[in-house]
């Protein structure tokens, strides 16, 4: 694995993986739905059988603990395959996600999602290449854990972040409305709260960040850029 996260080749969403013929098979079997911003996609621990393809927004994937505590897991995106394993195995949904923005998504019955990749060699595929990918972020997530600091993995996830919901701004600033909490940043750099948020208000006295509520400014991409690529 690349030391920073943004380093990491650009991941293929299941969606692009597939070819035009399959993308009309699961449209015909499947309905658009639609869920507002902080609305529940897939609660942790349901039994329902479907799954989601995200068509536009996204969402945040968390879980919780035996002890109470809330891991914010993956940003997943447009057209990324949402509720996958619990249709594959029919157990209980492993996360609980919900959406950042206004989320549409094909929403299709697990039954008939199963028959699709058994019948279709290229659903069969994408299928398999998420959840090959799923495994690599997994791994990925407990190596970085334990060998980069934490400064760099959140420098790391601020530019991903700003690459895919950013507003570059006129002084070289970038914006991003995301509504992101600082236990959301420290579950997605698995780190706690309180790390996350000295490492801010260094950031914040530096001049590099601006934080507000629901918003998050970069003020000084390069700043970031060098620190997620040091490691440090």
């Amino acid at each position: 694995m690349d030391s920073a996260p943004h380093h990491r080749p650009r991941r293929m969403p299941f969606w692009s993986l597939l070819d035009d013929d399959a993308r009309v098979q699961l449209r015909d079997i499947g309905s658009m739905v639609a869920f507002p911003p902080k609305d529940i996609l897939l609660r942790q621990y349901d039994l329902t059988d479907h799954l989601l393809v995200v068509r536009r927004g996204c969402a945040k994937v968390a879980a919780n603990s035996a002890g109470g505590y809330q891991a914010v897991l993956a940003i997943r995106n447009a057209g990324d395959l949402l509720g996958e394993q619990a249709a594959l195995d029919g157990g209980p949904r492993s996360a609980t996600l919900t959406a950042l923005t206004r989320v549409e998504a094909l929403m299709i019955p697990s039954s008939l999602f199963r028959a699709a990749a058994r019948s279709t060699p290229v659903i069969a595929f994408a299928l398999q290449q998420v959840l090959s990918e799923r495994l690599r972020e997994a791994d990925g997530h407990r190596a970085a854990a334990g060998s980069e600091a934490v400064q760099a993995r959140l420098a790391a996830l601020l530019l991903e972040l700003g690459g895919e919901y950013g507003r570059p701004e006129r002084n070289g600033s970038v914006l991003i409305t995301l509504p992101l909490s600082q236990d959301d940043f420290a579950g997605l750099v698995l780190s706690s709260r309180r790390t996350v948020s000295r490492v801010f208000e260094q950031w914040r006295g530096r001049g590099w960040v601006t934080t507000g509520r629901n918003k998050l400014t970069i003020d000084r991409p390069d700043e970031l850029k060098r620190l997620s690529s040091s490691g440090y």
